[in-house]
């Protein structure tokens, strides 16, 4: 994923009350991912391997505790569509499922960076 269509995502799941964050991939390789921090503790990263289509690991701790298979069709999704599966990821099972419709949204989160989030991006942003 590139940076600049994952930090839109986060900012709209943000928008909607879901705690998302920029991830960057720790494999080596250099890409973007979005990590949703989950209320137990556990967190959902998304996108971050470099593979097409929409699908994440589910961490706590370090440890792999739960997925979600990839989406199908999820290669051409926008970010509408982006926004409206992760929002619709049920994590209770170690195979994470989707719901028929998201739930209602949340008051929304402030955005990440501040009055510093364009020094911190490089001025890269559009």
């Amino acid at each position: 994923m590139e940076e600049n269509n994952a930090r839109r995502i986060v900012d709209q799941l943000r928008e909607r009350g879901i705690n998302a964050q920029m991830h960057i991939s720790s494999t080596g390789r250099y890409g973007y991912g979005i990590r949703i921090n989950l209320p137990d503790g556990r967190e959902a990263n998304w996108d971050t391997d470099g593979t097409a289509g929409l699908e994440a690991q589910v961490m706590r701790n370090g440890m792999l505790v739960g997925f979600v298979p990839k989406i199908e069709g999820s290669e051409d999704y926008t970010d509408e569509q982006v926004i409206d599966a992760i929002a619709r990821t049920d994590y209770d099972k170690p195979i994470a499922t989707q719901r028929k419709t998201a739930p209602p949204p949340a008051p929304p989160l402030r955005r990440e960076g501040g009055v510093f989030r364009r020094f911190l991006g490089g001025f890269r942003e559009h």
